[in-house]
């Protein structure tokens, strides 16, 4: 393995067709907005989409979802306690720093998720909790213009349970809403500090495995939300700079990404617009089309 020396900025460009990319719980599950009308995926599900492509190529996650878990474990304390001798540490009094960095390093070496994104270990039961700082960080994605959100209202019209008044005759209908982005081009952007990656085992082969994980974030993520098809990773850029501190900073580096659309009418395809990234002296990109 090899240690990762150079920091790394990376930015995501992905197209929305008729689909919920990330529904807001708190607004009727209505894909997210901020309130000037721009589209937004959050870090969070972002992280969970890498996580499950990850999963999906043989790596360790400890933050799994339960419809897609890879063992027996029904949580994140389950998965953790089958860790010997992390249980162990978590579960001492009055640990020492010592114990905390055991601690670290060990769920560091476990799980891909914890030395790429970071996590807490704070459960009911343990009398150590730590707080393991990744050097992987993302930003929410944002569409490029306000989107055009539909809503339609759906109905069930079959028995969920037998009738019993009648037992002939059907239950009443469910009514219900499904909405959708009608079209929207989102980007997002991400880092990759090597000073946190020395604390935790990020190394260079796994910062390789994310951006191919970063190409294929859809694969394997369809739902009635997202049918199969309707959201697709376009362009993945990304920079390997020659020091830790980096040739600029990420501002800068994400700041080079423009996405701008070439015609007036109503854009319906990625084709509509024109994706372009600035050169920066000293610093290439590469450039990767969505698998």
């Amino acid at each position: 393995m090899t240690a990762l020396q150079n920091k790394i900025d990376f930015a995501v460009v992905f197209t929305v067709d008729k689909a919920n990319p990330n529904g807001d719980p708190l607004n009727g599950n209505r894909p997210r907005q901020d309130f000037l009308g721009y589209g937004e995926v959050s870090d969070v599900a972002i992280k969970r989409k890498l996580r499950n492509r990850l999963q999906d190529d043989g790596e360790e996650i400890l933050v799994q979802s339960d419809e897609r878990r890879s063992d027996a474990f029904r949580s994140i304390k389950d998965r953790v306690d089958s860790v010997e001798e992390l249980k162990k540490l978590l579960t001492k009094s009055k640990a020492t720093g010592a114990d905390e960095e055991s601690a670290e390093m060990i769920a560091s070496n476990t799980w891909y998720d914890v030395r790429a994104f970071g996590q807490v270990f704070a459960f009911k039961g343990t009398k150590m909790s730590i707080g393991i700082r990744g050097p992987v960080s993302i930003h929410t994605a944002t569409s490029v213009e306000p989107v055009d959100i539909s809503s339609m209202q759906i109905t069930k019209s079959v028995n969920s349970i037998t009738n019993t008044k009648d037992p002939g005759q059907k239950t009443s209908d469910t009514m219900g809403m499904k909405h959708r982005v009608d079209f929207g081009v989102y980007v997002f952007y991400g880092s990759i500090n090597p000073q946190l990656a020395e604390r935790t085992g990020f190394t260079y082969e796994d910062a390789q495995k994310l951006k191919e994980a970063l190409k294929t974030l859809f694969a394997n993520d369809a739902s009635s939300a997202r049918p199969d098809g309707s959201m697709e990773v376009n362009k993945v850029f990304w920079w390997e700079h020659d020091s830790k501190l980096g040739n600029y900073s990420s501002a800068k580096v994400h700041r080079t990404v423009h996405v701008k659309k070439v015609e007036d009418n109503l854009p319906h395809s990625i084709e509509n617009y024109k994706i372009t990234v600035d050169e920066l002296e000293g610093l290439p990109v590469e450039e990767h089309d969505g698998l």
